[in-house]
């Protein structure tokens, strides 16, 4: 098996294993479930913010730990300044992340992604019961149909979709229940990263769903390049995170972006 197919084998399991501690009845109940959620599409069109999704991400399959120090809140609270909005991976085996980390990234008043491999409805229901305002449904590991179904769920419980694509064949999966198309650049079952991936693919997302380059997006040329070619947004993780001081890092990639922005 590929590293995906070992991720979503694993993440049925966990699932199944989840659906057995706490019901969906239970997941409904909890405080942040009944809450109001941000519009991510909103805030990328915010002149104000940056249109980066920035990401709190521990570790990965292919570059391992990343950073096992950095303090959700800290980092969070620096992203939520000026980013369109966070991300969180909720993974715990492959990504170091968890529930708990999401939960304490709500302080936030931003739109919130959990980042997970979403197979199922109850991690929809799940998601909104920890506070998220938008889900990632990567289509490489998802039908068309599968999409539909978990993006109508999503919708249904006042959330956003955003729908991962990786090439041309997966365009078929964008459909009414998704509201952001993402383009990852970086191949999941190989994990190797080519920018070219969102160049490539822009021209053939629908100009109603706002596209997001993801991975590989390491300096603010490659912004300036992706915004001229037609993105809004840009999700950007491990860039940060590989530094002791993501919250710094970040800082300090808003001030570059500034300055190139009012170079032009």
């Amino acid at each position: 098996m590929n590293i995906l197919d070992t991720i979503v084998a694993k993440k049925k399991i966990e699932v199944a294993a989840a659906k057995e501690r706490i019901s969906v009845e239970a997941l409904t109940e909890q405080a942040l479930f009944s809450r109001s959620t941000y519009s991510l599409c909103d805030f990328l069109q915010d002149e104000k913010r940056t249109g980066i999704i920035a990401e709190f991400k521990r570790k990965s399959p292919s570059k391992g730990i990343i950073n096992a120090t950095a303090e959700v809140e800290e980092v969070t609270t620096a992203y939520a300044a000026t980013a369109s909005g966070i991300s969180v991976l909720t993974d715990t085996d492959f990504f170091g992340g968890s529930q708990d980390d999401l939960k304490k990234a709500r302080i936030q008043q931003v739109p919130i992604l959990r980042k997970d491999f979403m197979i199922d409805a109850y991690q929809v229901y799940e998601a909104k019961a920890m506070g998220a305002d938008v889900i990632l449904l990567i289509a490489a590991c998802l039908t068309p149909d599968e999409v539909n179904q978990l993006g109508a769920c999503a919708k249904g419980l006042g959330m956003e979709v955003l729908l991962e694509i990786h090439d041309e064949t997966e365009l078929m999966h964008i459909s009414d229940m998704v509201d952001m198309v993402g383009v990852n650049n970086r191949n999941l079952k190989t994990f190797e990263v080519d920018i070219n991936t969102s160049l490539r693919l822009i021209e053939q997302i629908p100009a109603g769903k706002p596209a997001i380059a993801e991975s590989g997006i390491s300096n603010v040329d490659t912004i300036v390049t992706l915004r001229k070619a037609g993105f809004t947004g840009f999700l950007i993780g491990e860039n940060f995170m590989k530094e002791p001081q993501p919250s710094v890092a970040f800082a300090d990639f808003i001030d570059q972006l500034k300055a190139k922005q009012n170079a032009y």
